[in-house]
């Protein structure tokens, strides 16, 4: 063939490939070896440069030899990356040939973890359909049909906005010519048309006998839009022998074929290890991580598996209400508790310590000791399969279908883990008997309760408003935040030191300063999409505990007024009878 031929005689898509290359002098590639195929252009470029620039690509050993004048290079319009040795496609010639929209490729060596996706696409999207668009528009951009519109169906379901934000990740993070693949598609379709015409041409021509003649002689794309519908991919290519190219066959074909075979041989081995491993799971073998001498996973119980089935409720989705039913039931619920506790803490009076159930212990520790006492029988609980369904009910708050009483019981509460109870626990412990100490049982419970409640039901109405109905909450961090804020507000001003540091004369961190660190961490963890704490109820928590540390601090500056007049009269009487005995002495 006549290799002196310039662009423009190039199909199509060729030439948009070959234009696109020779925009830049230093995108240029060396054709390493001649074929079949001509590959020439009307730009140049110096040996010596072209040699620079290929040894930095790495593309081409200084062994390789080259064709044509040294001081001339030609344009290879297709390039080549092996995709055996790298799990991410990028080029047109490396598509696999199973390769389906639907199924995209992968855009890099793991998919995005959850934390990526949030980050990525917000909470509104999962991460298998995150890492699914990414994949299938990652496979178009490789296949060249980015903007095919037969194949957004595949896509339809994605919102235009996720649609750009995965594509602009796509394209700033995996390199991809966009412009080289789709013309390359472009001359695989055209030359498929051509091959169509003739067939269906030669068809009109010749005898009806021959036509198994002349399909084995057609050309078959890779795609499957050009082949029979009713056949599969790789039984097309088991039946059907190469096509012929109107070229001739060129390294390039060659190549493909190889990497064809090598594809799909890796395709067979994963598929022969996936089986085994699936295999020895199901025997309850270790893994590749676990240990030789681990002991397999024991199988849940049949009777457990009743337990759940009753515990669980039987609806397939939340059902359908305004926001405002989820929420009036609650919101009166803890307006009592608010009125009752209040009241409660006006009318009691502390018993006398003969009349104590526990005489020699200090108020302070009995009661919060009874409040971790009842946080830990409520954990243990949990692991009963019997109390499961009530737990479930009045324990544990969902905004799918919120239980009025579940705003008072998850203040006792906490996950099956015991990690969640071991935090929670001693920090009730050491802010809550230095506040006891300080304002009383009443006004410790009460503020104790409503921090909890109060907090709750501000979380409800944060879950509900925004359509968050698979989430759930249960702990008893917003009672907590709400007594350590409560004891923080009466001592604002006052310093802390932590461990006797920092040491005298410094007198420590003020009170004020801790609040805002506590204040400052769950409002950061509010508008971060990693969090898993329900800091929503942290904060409710810690405005009630600082209105109520407000409210105690007048109450207790009132009775020491009260005591202090009752002292200043008692003095006035003593002073007044003196006076009086002496008059009558004289």
């Amino acid at each position: 063939m006549n290799c002196s031929l310039g662009v423009n005689a190039f199909r199509p898509g060729v030439q948009v490939a070959a234009h696109h290359f020779s925009k830049a002098c230093s995108r240029l590639l060396v054709v390493a070896a001649p074929t079949t195929r001509c590959f020439s252009s009307t730009t140049l470029l110096p040996s010596t440069a072209q040699n620079q620039w290929q040894a930095k690509r790495g593309r081409l050993s200084s062994s390789t030899p080259f064709s044509g004048p040294s001081s001339i290079s030609r344009i290879a319009v297709r390039t080549l990356k092996f995709a055996a040795r790298n799990r991410v496609i990028i080029h047109y010639v490396d598509l696999p040939p199973n390769y389906k929209d639907e199924e995209g490729l992968p855009f890099r060596v793991d998919d995005l973890a959850a934390g990526e996706v949030l980050q990525l696409f917000g909470p509104q999207m999962t991460t298998p359909a995150a890492n699914r668009l990414l994949r299938i528009l990652h496979g178009r951009r490789v296949a060249g049909t980015l903007d095919d519109p037969v194949l957004k169906v595949n896509t339809a379901g994605y919102t235009p906005k996720d649609r750009r934000i995965a594509l602009d990740y796509l394209r700033k993070n995996v390199y991809v010519d966009e412009v080289v693949n789709a013309g390359l598609r472009a001359e695989d379709e055209l030359a498929a048309l051509e091959k169509q015409q003739e067939e269906d041409a030669q068809a009109q021509a010749q005898p009806e006998g021959e036509d198994n003649v002349t399909k084995q002689l057609g050309y078959k794309s890779r795609f499957k839009m050009y082949q029979d519908d009713t056949e599969g991919v790789e039984e097309s290519e088991q039946k059907k022998p190469e096509p012929r190219s109107v070229y001739g066959k060129s390294a390039f074909d060659a190549i493909r074929a190889r990497n064809e075979a090598i594809w799909k041989e890796k395709l067979r081995k994963q598929e022969e290890e996936r089986k085994k491993l699936e295999e020895e799971y199901k025997n309850g073998k270790a893994g590749p991580l676990a240990k030789a001498d681990d002991t397999p996973k024991r199988e849940v119980s049949a009777k457990r598996k009743e337990w759940e089935e009753w515990a669980m409720s039987d609806l397939k989705e939340p059902p359908k209400m305004p926001a405002w039913k989820r929420l009036l039931p609650s919101t009166v619920f803890v307006a009592l508790l608010v009125a009752g506790f209040l009241t409660y803490s006006q009318l009691y009076v502390a018993p006398s310590r003969e009349n104590r159930l526990w005489p020699d212990c200090p108020p302070a520790a009995a009661t919060v000791a009874v409040l971790i006492g009842a946080n830990v029988l409520i954990w243990f609980l949990w692991k009963v399969p019997i109390m499961w369904k009530p737990l479930l009910r009045y324990f544990l708050i969902s905004p799918a279908t919120p239980n009025a009483f579940s705003m008072l019981g998850a203040v006792f509460s906490h996950q099956v883990v015991w990690g969640h109870l071991i935090v929670n626990m001693p920090f009730l412990w050491f802010f809550g008997t230095r506040l006891h100490d300080e304002v009383g049982r009443a006004d410790f419970l009460t503020t104790y309760i409503l921090s909890g409640s109060v907090g709750f039901l501000t979380s409800l109405f944060w879950l509900v408003l925004k359509g968050n109905f698979h989430m759930t909450t249960l702990g008893a961090s917003g009672a907590i935040y709400g007594i350590s804020a409560a004891y923080f507000w009466m001592h604002r001003f006052e310093g802390f030191k932590i461990f006797g540091l920092p040491p005298d004369p410094y007198t420590g961190v003020q009170g004020l300063a801790f609040i805002g660190l506590f204040g400052g961490l769950n409002i950061w963890g509010l508008f971060s999409r990693n969090h898993t704490m329900d800091v929503v109820s942290h904060l409710g928590g810690m405005l009630v505990g600082i209105i109520a540390g407000h409210l105690m601090e007048q109450k207790k500056k009132a009775r020491l007024q009260g005591a202090g007049n009752t002292q200043l009269n008692l003095k006035d009487q003593k002073t007044g009878s003196g006076v009086l005995d002496t008059m009558l002495k004289n």
